[in-house]
Protein backbone atom coordinates (compact mmCIF):
# COMPACT_ATOMS: atom_id res chain seq x y z
CA UNK A 1 0.00 0.00 0.00
CA UNK A 2 1.27 3.48 -0.89
CA UNK A 3 1.79 5.90 2.45
CA UNK A 4 -0.68 8.40 2.79
CA UNK A 5 2.11 11.13 4.58
CA UNK A 6 5.67 11.15 5.73
CA UNK A 7 4.03 9.72 9.18
CA UNK A 8 3.08 6.70 8.06
CA UNK A 9 6.41 5.91 6.35
CA UNK A 10 8.49 7.54 9.64
CA UNK A 11 6.16 4.06 11.34
CA UNK A 12 7.74 2.10 8.73
CA UNK A 13 10.73 2.94 9.20
CA UNK A 14 10.95 2.94 12.81
CA UNK A 15 9.37 -0.55 12.95
CA UNK A 16 12.30 -2.12 10.54
CA UNK A 17 15.05 -0.43 12.68
CA UNK A 18 15.51 2.20 10.31
CA UNK A 19 14.80 5.21 12.68
CA UNK A 20 16.68 7.00 15.68
CA UNK A 21 14.24 9.53 18.07
CA UNK A 22 16.70 11.53 19.16
CA UNK A 23 15.12 13.70 22.61
CA UNK A 24 18.06 15.55 23.37
CA UNK A 25 18.17 19.37 22.27
CA UNK A 26 20.27 19.45 19.54
CA UNK A 27 20.88 22.80 17.66
CA UNK A 28 19.76 22.92 14.15
CA UNK A 29 22.99 25.25 13.10
CA UNK A 30 25.95 22.96 12.35
CA UNK A 31 25.06 20.44 15.40
CA UNK A 32 22.10 18.22 13.17
CA UNK A 33 24.86 18.03 9.84
CA UNK A 34 27.22 16.47 12.20
CA UNK A 35 25.79 14.11 13.64
CA UNK A 36 23.64 13.24 10.05
CA UNK A 37 26.87 13.03 8.76
CA UNK A 38 28.38 10.99 11.25
CA UNK A 39 25.66 8.48 11.22
CA UNK A 40 25.05 8.27 7.22
CA UNK A 41 28.71 7.32 7.04
CA UNK A 42 28.46 4.52 9.79
CA UNK A 43 25.37 3.47 7.54
CA UNK A 44 23.15 4.50 10.33
CA UNK A 45 19.39 5.06 10.96
CA UNK A 46 17.44 8.08 10.16
CA UNK A 47 17.44 10.48 12.95
CA UNK A 48 14.19 12.19 14.19
CA UNK A 49 15.35 15.17 16.45
CA UNK A 50 12.35 15.69 18.81
CA UNK A 51 13.65 18.62 20.40
CA UNK A 52 15.71 21.00 18.18
CA UNK A 53 16.77 24.32 19.63
CA UNK A 54 15.05 26.85 19.32
CA UNK A 55 11.62 25.17 17.87
CA UNK A 56 8.79 22.74 19.04
CA UNK A 57 8.92 21.12 15.05
CA UNK A 58 11.00 17.89 14.97
CA UNK A 59 13.29 17.55 12.09
CA UNK A 60 13.44 14.67 10.34
CA UNK A 61 16.91 13.91 8.31
CA UNK A 62 18.97 10.89 6.92
CA UNK A 63 15.46 9.15 5.59
CA UNK A 64 16.31 7.78 2.10
CA UNK A 65 20.07 7.30 3.52
CA UNK A 66 20.63 3.68 2.71
CA UNK A 67 19.34 1.51 0.14
CA UNK A 68 17.57 -0.52 2.49
CA UNK A 69 15.44 2.99 3.84
CA UNK A 70 15.28 3.85 -0.15
CA UNK A 71 13.62 0.02 -0.71
CA UNK A 72 10.87 0.84 1.71
CA UNK A 73 10.33 4.36 0.59
CA UNK A 74 9.12 2.93 -2.38
CA UNK A 75 7.31 -0.37 -0.59
CA UNK A 76 9.42 -2.59 -2.65
CA UNK A 77 11.58 -5.89 -1.57
CA UNK A 78 14.30 -4.36 -4.51
CA UNK A 79 14.67 -1.80 -6.82
CA UNK A 80 14.78 -4.18 -9.75
CA UNK A 81 10.99 -4.44 -9.45
CA UNK A 82 10.20 -0.92 -10.19
CA UNK A 83 12.50 -0.89 -13.46
CA UNK A 84 10.89 -4.11 -14.90
CA UNK A 85 7.25 -2.39 -14.36
CA UNK A 86 9.03 0.51 -16.45
CA UNK A 87 10.42 -2.12 -19.05
CA UNK A 88 6.88 -4.06 -18.97
CA UNK A 89 4.83 -0.49 -19.82
CA UNK A 90 8.04 0.50 -22.49
CA UNK A 91 7.35 -2.90 -24.29
CA UNK A 92 3.66 -2.58 -24.50
CA UNK A 93 2.39 -2.75 -27.90
CA UNK A 94 -0.59 -2.30 -29.69
CA UNK A 95 -3.28 -5.15 -29.42
CA UNK A 96 -4.25 -7.27 -31.82
CA UNK A 97 -7.59 -9.00 -32.16
CA UNK A 98 -10.73 -9.05 -29.41
CA UNK A 99 -9.18 -10.66 -27.11
CA UNK A 100 -5.70 -8.99 -27.03
CA UNK A 101 -7.23 -5.71 -26.57
CA UNK A 102 -9.41 -7.27 -23.73
CA UNK A 103 -5.92 -8.67 -22.33
CA UNK A 104 -4.89 -4.83 -22.62
CA UNK A 105 -7.54 -3.36 -20.30
CA UNK A 106 -6.20 -3.66 -16.56
CA UNK A 107 -3.20 -2.62 -17.65
CA UNK A 108 -4.73 0.31 -19.17
CA UNK A 109 -7.06 0.88 -16.30
CA UNK A 110 -3.47 0.58 -14.05
CA UNK A 111 -1.99 3.57 -16.31
CA UNK A 112 -5.17 5.73 -15.76
CA UNK A 113 -4.98 5.45 -11.80
CA UNK A 114 -1.59 6.79 -11.75
CA UNK A 115 -3.03 11.00 -12.65
CA UNK A 116 -2.84 13.20 -9.50
CA UNK A 117 -6.23 13.84 -8.04
CA UNK A 118 -7.89 16.79 -6.59
CA UNK A 119 -9.17 16.71 -3.29
CA UNK A 120 -10.92 20.15 -1.59
CA UNK A 121 -9.10 19.97 1.47
CA UNK A 122 -5.92 18.07 3.57
CA UNK A 123 -4.33 17.91 6.75
CA UNK A 124 -1.78 20.85 4.97
CA UNK A 125 -4.44 22.85 5.68
CA UNK A 126 -5.18 22.68 9.35
CA UNK A 127 -3.26 25.79 9.82
CA UNK A 128 -3.24 28.69 7.96
CA UNK A 129 -1.00 31.64 8.29
CA UNK A 130 -1.85 34.25 6.07
CA UNK A 131 0.23 37.13 8.53
CA UNK A 132 2.20 36.97 11.27
CA UNK A 133 4.35 34.13 10.21
CA UNK A 134 8.38 33.67 10.70
CA UNK A 135 10.53 31.25 8.95
CA UNK A 136 12.55 31.24 11.82
CA UNK A 137 9.18 29.57 13.71
CA UNK A 138 10.93 26.29 11.58
CA UNK A 139 14.45 24.33 12.55
CA UNK A 140 15.99 25.26 9.50
CA UNK A 141 19.00 23.63 9.15
CA UNK A 142 22.20 25.84 8.82
CA UNK A 143 24.67 22.91 7.59
CA UNK A 144 28.15 23.73 7.58
CA UNK A 145 30.29 26.72 9.18
CA UNK A 146 31.15 28.95 5.73
CA UNK A 147 27.05 28.33 4.53
CA UNK A 148 25.42 31.90 3.98
CA UNK A 149 22.56 31.18 6.04
CA UNK A 150 20.16 28.96 7.02
CA UNK A 151 18.47 26.56 4.25
CA UNK A 152 15.72 24.76 3.05
CA UNK A 153 17.25 21.31 1.52
CA UNK A 154 14.20 19.32 0.48
CA UNK A 155 11.52 21.68 -0.97
CA UNK A 156 9.34 20.73 -3.62
CA UNK A 157 8.86 23.56 -5.62
CA UNK A 158 6.03 24.16 -7.42
CA UNK A 159 5.38 26.09 -10.71
CA UNK A 160 3.91 26.34 -13.91
CA UNK A 161 5.06 26.47 -17.71
CA UNK A 162 3.35 29.39 -18.85
CA UNK A 163 2.88 28.22 -22.60
CA UNK A 164 1.52 25.34 -21.18
CA UNK A 165 0.22 25.50 -17.75
CA UNK A 166 1.88 22.73 -17.48
CA UNK A 167 3.03 21.77 -13.78
CA UNK A 168 6.50 20.97 -12.86
CA UNK A 169 8.21 19.99 -9.62
CA UNK A 170 11.40 20.75 -8.58
CA UNK A 171 14.06 20.62 -5.57
CA UNK A 172 16.05 23.51 -5.32
CA UNK A 173 17.70 24.59 -2.50
CA UNK A 174 16.40 27.80 -0.82
CA UNK A 175 18.74 30.66 1.64
CA UNK A 176 16.42 32.09 4.09
CA UNK A 177 16.93 35.43 4.19
CA UNK A 178 14.75 36.69 6.85
CA UNK A 179 10.76 35.63 8.11
CA UNK A 180 9.55 35.77 4.72
CA UNK A 181 11.54 35.43 1.58
CA UNK A 182 14.33 33.03 0.43
CA UNK A 183 16.63 32.78 -2.52
CA UNK A 184 15.58 30.35 -4.93
CA UNK A 185 18.35 28.66 -6.49
CA UNK A 186 17.08 26.70 -9.12
CA UNK A 187 20.15 26.35 -11.69
CA UNK A 188 20.78 27.51 -15.58
CA UNK A 189 19.46 23.75 -16.82
CA UNK A 190 16.47 23.43 -14.53
CA UNK A 191 12.84 23.27 -15.39
CA UNK A 192 12.07 26.25 -12.90
CA UNK A 193 14.84 28.90 -14.40
CA UNK A 194 13.71 27.98 -18.00
CA UNK A 195 10.23 29.01 -17.13
CA UNK A 196 11.39 32.13 -15.05
CA UNK A 197 13.24 32.53 -18.34
CA UNK A 198 9.95 32.47 -20.28
CA UNK A 199 7.96 34.74 -18.42
CA UNK A 200 10.89 37.40 -17.87
CA UNK A 201 11.46 37.14 -22.19
CA UNK A 202 7.56 37.81 -22.62
CA UNK A 203 7.61 41.01 -20.00
CA UNK A 204 3.71 40.68 -19.51
CA UNK A 205 3.50 39.97 -16.01
CA UNK A 206 5.75 41.06 -12.96
CA UNK A 207 5.57 37.77 -11.01
CA UNK A 208 6.10 34.60 -10.89
CA UNK A 209 3.57 31.99 -8.59
CA UNK A 210 5.17 29.34 -6.67
CA UNK A 211 4.63 26.85 -4.15
CA UNK A 212 6.51 24.81 -1.70
CA UNK A 213 6.09 21.72 0.10
CA UNK A 214 7.95 20.24 2.55
CA UNK A 215 7.25 16.99 3.99
CA UNK A 216 5.26 14.27 2.04
CA UNK A 217 5.12 10.83 1.16
CA UNK A 218 8.32 9.87 0.57
CA UNK A 219 7.30 8.65 -3.27
CA UNK A 220 5.80 12.28 -3.81
CA UNK A 221 9.53 13.57 -2.29
CA UNK A 222 11.66 11.49 -4.65
CA UNK A 223 9.24 12.34 -7.82
CA UNK A 224 10.91 16.30 -7.61
CA UNK A 225 14.76 14.74 -8.33
CA UNK A 226 13.90 12.57 -11.38
CA UNK A 227 15.46 13.33 -14.55
CA UNK A 228 11.82 12.74 -16.53
CA UNK A 229 11.16 14.67 -19.46
CA UNK A 230 10.40 18.34 -19.51
CA UNK A 231 6.42 18.09 -19.83
CA UNK A 232 6.23 14.95 -17.39
CA UNK A 233 4.21 15.59 -14.37
CA UNK A 234 6.26 14.83 -11.38
CA UNK A 235 2.74 13.79 -10.14
CA UNK A 236 1.52 11.49 -12.51
CA UNK A 237 5.20 9.63 -12.03
CA UNK A 238 5.15 9.79 -7.95
CA UNK A 239 1.69 7.88 -9.17
CA UNK A 240 3.18 5.56 -10.84
CA UNK A 241 5.65 5.08 -7.82
CA UNK A 242 2.56 4.81 -4.98
CA UNK A 243 0.47 2.32 -7.58
CA UNK A 244 -2.35 5.15 -6.32
CA UNK A 245 -2.60 8.81 -7.56
CA UNK A 246 -1.04 11.81 -5.39
CA UNK A 247 -3.79 14.02 -3.93
CA UNK A 248 -3.12 17.61 -4.79
CA UNK A 249 -5.16 20.34 -2.99
CA UNK A 250 -5.35 23.81 -4.02
CA UNK A 251 -3.35 26.61 -2.64
CA UNK A 252 -4.89 29.54 -0.47
CA UNK A 253 -3.12 32.69 -2.26
CA UNK A 254 -1.66 31.50 -5.70
CA UNK A 255 -3.31 29.40 -8.63
CA UNK A 256 -1.37 26.01 -7.79
CA UNK A 257 -2.06 22.38 -6.25
CA UNK A 258 0.00 21.01 -3.74
CA UNK A 259 -0.06 17.40 -1.87
CA UNK A 260 -2.79 17.59 0.69
CA UNK A 261 -0.81 15.72 3.26
CA UNK A 262 1.95 17.88 3.12
CA UNK A 263 3.79 18.77 6.44
CA UNK A 264 4.50 22.63 5.14
CA UNK A 265 3.74 24.40 2.44
CA UNK A 266 4.95 28.11 1.55
CA UNK A 267 2.75 29.91 -0.92
CA UNK A 268 4.52 33.25 -2.39
CA UNK A 269 5.80 34.68 -5.74
CA UNK A 270 9.27 35.42 -7.64
CA UNK A 271 9.55 39.03 -8.24
CA UNK A 272 10.66 38.94 -11.99
CA UNK A 273 14.12 40.25 -12.66
CA UNK A 274 15.03 40.87 -8.86
CA UNK A 275 17.93 39.04 -7.90
CA UNK A 276 20.14 38.85 -4.47
CA UNK A 277 23.31 37.09 -3.46
CA UNK A 278 23.11 33.80 -2.89
CA UNK A 279 25.66 31.37 -1.14
CA UNK A 280 27.95 29.95 -0.26
CA UNK A 281 26.67 26.45 0.32
CA UNK A 282 28.07 23.21 1.04
CA UNK A 283 26.87 21.03 -1.89
CA UNK A 284 26.98 17.82 -2.82
CA UNK A 285 30.21 18.32 -4.62
CA UNK A 286 31.63 18.34 -1.02
CA UNK A 287 32.95 21.52 -1.95
CA UNK A 288 31.82 25.37 -1.07
CA UNK A 289 29.37 26.52 -4.28
CA UNK A 290 30.24 30.03 -4.33
CA UNK A 291 27.90 33.17 -4.06
CA UNK A 292 25.91 34.22 -6.97
CA UNK A 293 23.09 36.29 -8.13
CA UNK A 294 19.32 34.20 -7.38
CA UNK A 295 15.86 34.85 -8.01
CA UNK A 296 14.33 36.06 -4.68
CA UNK A 297 11.10 34.16 -3.07
CA UNK A 298 8.67 36.10 -1.23
CA UNK A 299 6.16 33.90 1.07
CA UNK A 300 2.90 35.38 1.41
CA UNK A 301 1.02 32.32 3.11
CA UNK A 302 1.87 29.70 4.80
CA UNK A 303 -0.62 26.36 5.12
CA UNK A 304 0.71 23.47 7.84
CA UNK A 305 -0.58 20.29 10.10
CA UNK A 306 -1.24 21.67 13.81
CA UNK A 307 2.04 19.85 14.75
CA UNK A 308 4.09 19.52 11.59
CA UNK A 309 7.67 17.57 10.93
CA UNK A 310 10.27 19.59 9.40
CA UNK A 311 11.93 17.16 6.75
CA UNK A 312 15.20 17.91 5.44
CA UNK A 313 18.84 16.69 4.31
CA UNK A 314 22.19 17.48 4.20
CA UNK A 315 24.99 17.25 1.32
CA UNK A 316 29.25 17.21 1.34
CA UNK A 317 32.05 14.80 0.84
CA UNK A 318 30.28 11.67 -0.33
CA UNK A 319 28.85 9.35 0.39
CA UNK A 320 25.91 11.23 1.34
CA UNK A 321 22.06 10.98 2.11
CA UNK A 322 22.26 11.96 -2.00
CA UNK A 323 23.64 9.55 -3.02
CA UNK A 324 21.13 6.55 -1.86
CA UNK A 325 18.49 8.70 -3.63
CA UNK A 326 20.80 9.22 -7.19
CA UNK A 327 21.62 5.22 -6.86
CA UNK A 328 17.66 4.65 -6.97
CA UNK A 329 17.35 6.46 -9.68
CA UNK A 330 20.09 4.62 -11.60
CA UNK A 331 18.60 1.84 -10.99
CA UNK A 332 15.06 2.92 -11.82
CA UNK A 333 16.00 4.47 -14.43
CA UNK A 334 17.78 2.17 -16.83
CA UNK A 335 15.12 0.61 -18.56
CA UNK A 336 14.77 4.02 -19.79
CA UNK A 337 18.68 4.67 -20.55
CA UNK A 338 18.30 1.22 -22.51
CA UNK A 339 15.67 2.52 -24.67
CA UNK A 340 18.03 5.46 -25.78
CA UNK A 341 20.80 3.13 -25.50
CA UNK A 342 19.84 -0.52 -26.89
CA UNK A 343 23.36 -1.99 -26.14
CA UNK A 344 23.72 -0.69 -23.01
CA UNK A 345 24.30 -3.56 -20.22
CA UNK A 346 24.71 -1.79 -17.20
CA UNK A 347 25.59 1.60 -15.52
CA UNK A 348 27.08 3.13 -12.55
CA UNK A 349 27.37 6.34 -11.12
CA UNK A 350 29.87 6.08 -8.39
CA UNK A 351 29.39 8.22 -4.98
CA UNK A 352 33.02 9.73 -5.28
CA UNK A 353 31.45 11.14 -8.77
CA UNK A 354 29.03 12.65 -7.16
CA UNK A 355 26.18 11.87 -10.04
CA UNK A 356 27.81 14.33 -12.93
CA UNK A 357 31.42 13.95 -12.72
CA UNK A 358 31.42 10.20 -13.48
CA UNK A 359 29.82 7.49 -15.53
CA UNK A 360 30.54 3.91 -16.16
CA UNK A 361 28.93 2.25 -18.70
CA UNK A 362 28.81 -1.78 -20.16
CA UNK A 363 27.95 -1.92 -23.58
CA UNK A 364 27.26 -5.34 -25.66
CA UNK A 365 29.95 -4.10 -28.50
CA UNK A 366 28.93 -5.09 -32.13
CA UNK A 367 30.61 -2.64 -34.51
CA UNK A 368 33.33 -0.62 -34.42
CA UNK A 369 33.93 3.02 -32.09
CA UNK A 370 30.81 2.14 -31.04
CA UNK A 371 31.44 3.33 -27.37
CA UNK A 372 32.21 6.86 -29.27
CA UNK A 373 28.64 6.72 -30.26
CA UNK A 374 27.74 5.76 -26.60
CA UNK A 375 29.25 8.80 -25.59
CA UNK A 376 27.80 11.04 -27.57
CA UNK A 377 24.86 9.76 -27.20
CA UNK A 378 24.47 10.31 -23.07
CA UNK A 379 26.00 13.92 -23.69
CA UNK A 380 22.70 14.72 -25.66
CA UNK A 381 20.35 12.61 -22.58
CA UNK A 382 18.75 15.62 -20.77
CA UNK A 383 20.68 16.13 -17.00
CA UNK A 384 23.26 13.23 -18.44
CA UNK A 385 24.86 16.29 -20.40
CA UNK A 386 26.92 17.05 -17.57
CA UNK A 387 28.34 14.10 -17.31
CA UNK A 388 32.22 14.83 -16.58
CA UNK A 389 33.94 11.79 -17.54
CA UNK A 390 32.33 8.63 -19.11
CA UNK A 391 34.25 5.21 -19.18
CA UNK A 392 32.76 2.72 -21.53
CA UNK A 393 33.84 -0.82 -20.95
CA UNK A 394 32.44 -4.26 -22.62
CA UNK A 395 29.66 -6.29 -21.45
CA UNK A 396 31.65 -8.95 -19.33
CA UNK A 397 32.77 -6.10 -17.08
CA UNK A 398 30.79 -5.82 -13.53
CA UNK A 399 30.38 -2.21 -13.59
CA UNK A 400 29.45 -1.81 -10.43
CA UNK A 401 33.03 -3.48 -9.17
CA UNK A 402 35.10 -0.33 -9.35
CA UNK A 403 38.54 -2.69 -8.79
CA UNK A 404 37.68 -4.63 -11.97
CA UNK A 405 36.55 -1.62 -13.80
CA UNK A 406 40.02 0.37 -13.01
CA UNK A 407 41.24 -3.01 -13.86
CA UNK A 408 40.11 -3.74 -17.09
CA UNK A 409 39.81 -0.29 -18.38
CA UNK A 410 43.56 0.60 -17.23
CA UNK A 411 44.63 -2.13 -19.49
CA UNK A 412 42.75 -2.00 -22.48
CA UNK A 413 43.63 2.03 -23.10
CA UNK A 414 45.79 3.62 -24.97
CA UNK A 415 45.40 7.36 -23.86
CA UNK A 416 46.18 8.81 -26.92
CA UNK A 417 43.82 6.76 -28.95
CA UNK A 418 40.88 5.70 -26.62
CA UNK A 419 40.19 9.05 -25.20
CA UNK A 420 38.54 11.84 -26.60
CA UNK A 421 37.54 15.83 -25.18
CA UNK A 422 34.38 17.10 -26.32
CA UNK A 423 32.94 21.07 -25.33
CA UNK A 424 29.85 21.42 -23.94
CA UNK A 425 27.28 22.75 -21.18
CA UNK A 426 28.47 21.87 -17.82
CA UNK A 427 26.59 21.27 -14.09
CA UNK A 428 26.29 25.32 -12.66
CA UNK A 429 27.95 23.79 -9.60
CA UNK A 430 31.28 22.61 -10.83
CA UNK A 431 33.83 25.11 -9.28
CA UNK A 432 36.56 23.75 -12.02
CA UNK A 433 35.33 24.78 -15.18
CA UNK A 434 36.85 27.23 -17.31
CA UNK A 435 34.05 29.42 -17.41
CA UNK A 436 30.47 28.97 -15.42
CA UNK A 437 28.06 26.52 -16.99
CA UNK A 438 30.83 25.88 -19.93
CA UNK A 439 33.72 23.61 -20.28
CA UNK A 440 34.92 20.20 -21.31
CA UNK A 441 34.05 16.27 -20.94
CA UNK A 442 36.14 13.02 -21.61
CA UNK A 443 35.31 9.98 -22.77
CA UNK A 444 37.46 6.58 -22.15
CA UNK A 445 36.73 3.99 -24.65
CA UNK A 446 37.99 0.92 -22.43
CA UNK A 447 36.68 -1.80 -24.72
CA UNK A 448 38.61 -4.58 -26.04
CA UNK A 449 40.03 -2.89 -29.73
CA UNK A 450 39.01 -4.70 -32.74
CA UNK A 451 41.19 -4.85 -36.53
CA UNK A 452 38.57 -2.66 -38.02
CA UNK A 453 39.07 -0.16 -35.04
CA UNK A 454 42.61 -0.10 -36.56
CA UNK A 455 44.03 -2.33 -34.32
CA UNK A 456 46.18 -4.83 -35.68
CA UNK A 457 47.81 -6.90 -32.34
CA UNK A 458 46.99 -9.86 -30.95
CA UNK A 459 44.36 -9.31 -28.08
CA UNK A 460 45.54 -11.55 -25.42
CA UNK A 461 43.28 -14.05 -23.25
CA UNK A 462 42.40 -12.72 -19.73
CA UNK A 463 43.85 -15.25 -17.03
CA UNK A 464 41.62 -18.02 -16.11
CA UNK A 465 42.88 -21.00 -14.09
CA UNK A 466 41.15 -24.43 -15.75
CA UNK A 467 37.57 -25.45 -14.26
CA UNK A 468 38.86 -28.88 -13.71
CA UNK A 469 41.55 -27.78 -11.56
CA UNK A 470 39.38 -25.12 -9.51
CA UNK A 471 37.15 -27.65 -8.94
CA UNK A 472 39.74 -30.53 -7.52
CA UNK A 473 40.76 -27.72 -5.24
CA UNK A 474 37.43 -26.95 -3.87
CA UNK A 475 37.44 -30.48 -2.51
CA UNK A 476 41.03 -30.29 -0.29
CA UNK A 477 40.33 -26.46 0.46
CA UNK A 478 38.92 -26.73 3.90
CA UNK A 479 40.72 -29.92 4.58
CA UNK A 480 44.22 -27.27 3.83
CA UNK A 481 42.97 -24.64 6.43
CA UNK A 482 43.58 -21.58 4.11
CA UNK A 483 40.96 -19.46 5.07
Amino acid sequence: MAYTDLREFITVLEENGELKRISATVDPVLEITELADRAVKNSGPALLFENPTGSDIPVLINAFAGMRKMELALNVDSLDSIAARISEYLEMKTPQGLIGKLKMLPKLAEMGSFFPREVTTGAVKDVIKHDEFSLFDYPILQCWPQDGGRFITLPLVFSKNPETGKRNVGMYRMQVYDECTTGMHWQTHKQGAEHYRRLLKENKQERMEIAVAIGADPATILSAILPLPPDLDEMLFAGFLRNKPVELVKCETVDLEVPANAEIVLEGYVTLGELRTEGPFGDHTGFYSLEDDFPVFHVTCITQRKKPIYATTIVGPPPMEDYYMGKTIERVFLPLMKLQIPELIDVNMPAEGIFHNMMIMSIRKSYPLQARKVMNTVWGLGQAMFTKCIVVVDEDVNVQNLSEVAWKALNNIDPERDIQFVMGPIDQLDHSSRLPNYGSKMGIDATRKWPEEGFVRPWPDVIKMDEDVKRRVDKIWQDLQLG
